[in-house]
């Protein structure tokens, strides 16, 4: 069997602030994670486990996992089942690490090369469907229906995010509702349901389900807004992937589509010409950047990300006090203050 690149455990590197108490709470629960998503990645063909653990092991901040780790102790679960479902979480969300950095042609992923970079489309395509497969396995394992339904309904509707970004992709006609459509599909689903299987292994009534997937959701939700965000506005040591890269690739996030909105027929015409056919000058990055902040776009998304964190918070009030509860809404702080 090949071997594997060791998987570096956030909580013994540096601390990454606003997600400490996140971290710290569940870190014996994802050295345990670590240890799943290890063991499954090994494989007798080497380049599987060489480019898994490649992208598995590149510094991620394993928001998904710890959410199902910490909705699992939120709701007092005393077993072991979150465990392997935190590691398909996990797998679920590196396949499509994988699979989205090809069709963006994307270069560098925090910080580093992207493994399509690296080995090419074709592995990199391959081995995230491996590790959809593995992600697969450990749902069947568990045993669960319930579990099987909530994490494959995720997966498909994730597809149907990454077609739906494709089709709207360099668009400047699509609508905020469309985009919205878009995000929670690709990125919100998946926080919903790390968030959701939690109360289902803890055996919690619909209700607390029902709020745990409506914190994953607008989390989501609010984290991606902020991302797009940064495409804009931060600095490329910050952002681990090359600034202006949604920019680049034509991707109509809600800041461009504020800044299309509000702009005059002049502006209207460069955001056509550099998103819609891709023909790019010398400086439009930069014009690009003055046109969103003379509209105030990466502002007011912002606020639009602090609107859905704040359904968020309000989804855990069912929830008695708690170190969990705690970590979860510092995790809200977190991904909204990752803007400044």
């Amino acid at each position: 069997m090949a071997s594997i690149i060791p998987i570096k455990n956030p909580t013994a590197q540096e601390s990454r602030p606003g997600i400490d108490s996140l971290q710290n709470l569940v870190a014996d629960d994802l050295t345990q994670v670590n240890e799943v998503i290890v063991s499954r990645m090994g494989s007798r063909v080497p380049l599987i486990p060489e480019l898994a653990g490649y992208i598995v092991a590149s510094g991620g901040k394993r928001l998904r996992p710890l959410l199902t780790l910490a909705s699992a102790r939120l709701c007092d679960y005393p077993g072991d089942r979150h465990i392997k479902l935190a590691a398909c979480v996990e797998f679920i969300h590196t396949a499509t690490l994988l699979h989205d950095d090809v069709v963006d042609e994307s270069d560098l992923r925090r910080g580093n090369a992207t493994a399509n970079a690296v080995w090419g489309n074709q592995p990199s395509v391959l081995v995230g469907d491996f590790l959809f497969s593995r992600a697969f396995q450990l749902m069947v394992e568990d045993g669960s229906l319930r579990v099987l339904g909530i994490l494959s309904n995720a997966s498909a509707v994730i597809a149907e995010g990454e077609v739906m970004q494709l089709v709207t992709s360099n668009d400047t006609e699509t609508s905020e509702e469309a985009y919205l459509e878009v995000i929670t599909a690709k990125t919100a689903a998946l926080f919903a349901a790390a968030c959701r299987i939690g109360a289902v292994v803890g055996e919690r009534p619909p209700t607390e389900e029902q709020a745990l997937d409506s914190y994953g959701r607008n989390l989501g939700i609010a984290f991606q807004l902020i991302d797009d965000v940064l495409d804009y506005s931060a600095s490329q040591a910050a952002l681990g992937k090359t600034v202006g890269d949604d920019f680049r690739e034509g991707k109509i996030t809600l800041p461009v589509l504020l800044a299309f909105r509000r702009g005059n027929d002049e502006e209207r015409i460069f955001w056509r010409r550099t998103l819609e056919r891709r023909e790019h000058e010398d400086g439009d990055l930069e014009r690009a950047v003055h046109l969103l902040d003379r509209h105030t776009a990466l502002a007011d998304t912002i606020e639009r990300a602090r609107h859905y964190g704040a359904i968020a918070r309000d989804a855990l009030g069912i929830f008695a006090d708690s170190p969990s509860k705690r970590a979860l809404v510092d995790t809200i702080d977190f991904s909204i203050s990752r803007a400044h």
